[in-house]
């Protein structure tokens, strides 16, 4: 967020430098599916978004749900409004105090502009302190783009709930984060398509989308991103978390019989990093 959100972090260096075995890739690595996401129809589909925003927050403790209710209140037609896309808000399963969402945008100049139009408008102003009161970090974001032209999410399908939505959208959002060796993007690109994708489709757990970090430099600068970052994001849908665990579970007995493991971990300079995120309310990324 602009200047009286930003609280300088870092963020390197978050896990051991160890090489993977077959559990720890299945257990940081496993995609899940939900009947409706269908690659094929995705890669001959308008995808969003040409560049993404994956915003992970720290939040005082018992502040999600405060943050959230205002969120949906006040910040989504109010940033769809100025051009923006808000593909979805979650809850992060694994952290009670942690706020993730995901912002698209159509590039990087018309970024700029839509986040000024925002931060410098009557929504935020009259709002801002209420949602700075919740949070204790909020520059862990990583800036990314589609791996592939076609790679970004499909929402033609995904519907938002109304504004005042009490229920909460089924399934569970899985966030898969590998943090790449320098000059491993395309090789990792063209691995995970053929190796890992692959295997997952077979196993019934297909990828709905892919990206890779955007290099362009920070348009606006008020809003810090992790530009020293390198990652490739893969994202996948559960119906549920236990749909998860069985299905890690039952790929666990795969996985030794053959070297995926060994073969991505050559590509990663750290351990996956994986995000098990429940949509809230509005979310319109759901399963």
């Amino acid at each position: 967020m602009p200047a009286e959100m930003a609280r300088p972090v870092h963020y390197h260096a978050r896990y051991s430098r160890q090489q993977l075995t077959a559990k720890v890739y299945l257990t940081n690595c496993t995609p899940p599916r939900i009947g409706r996401w269908n690659l094929k129809t995705a890669m001959s589909t308008p995808t969003c978004c040409p560049v993404l925003e994956l915003r992970q927050y720290t939040l005082r403790p018992g502040m999600r749900d405060v943050l959230i209710e205002l969120f949906e209140r006040e910040f989504v037609e109010s940033q769809e409004a100025l051009g923006m896309t808000l593909v979805g808000q979650f809850r992060d399963l694994d952290n009670p105090d942690r706020f993730v969402w995901l912002r698209g945008f159509a590039d990087v100049t018309t970024r700029a502009q839509a986040l000024h139009d925002f931060y410098g408008g009557p929504v935020w102003k009259a709002h801002r302190e209420a949602a700075n009161e919740t949070m204790i970090d909020s520059d862990n974001v990583l800036l990314l783009r589609p791996a592939r032209p076609a790679s970004g999410f499909l929402l033609d399908n995904a519907e938002r709930q109304t504004p005042g939505a009490t229920d909460n959208p089924r399934g569970l959002v899985v966030a898969t984060i590998y943090h790449l060796r320098d000059g491993t993007e395309h090789d990792l690109v063209d691995f995970f398509e053929r190796a890992v994708q692959s295997e997952m489709t077979k196993s019934g757990a297909p990828v709905i989308a892919y990206f890779l970090t955007e290099k362009h430099p920070n348009t606006f600068p008020a809003l810090p991103v992790r530009e020293a970052a390198n990652v490739f994001i893969w994202f996948s849908v559960f119906a549920d978390a236990m749909a998860y665990k069985r299905h890690a579970a039952a790929l666990a007995d795969s996985i030794p019989r053959n070297n995926l493991a060994e073969e991505l971990a050559m590509r990663l300079k750290e351990r996956p990093e994986v995000l098990r995120l429940l949509p809230t309310q509005r979310s319109r990324l759901h399963g």
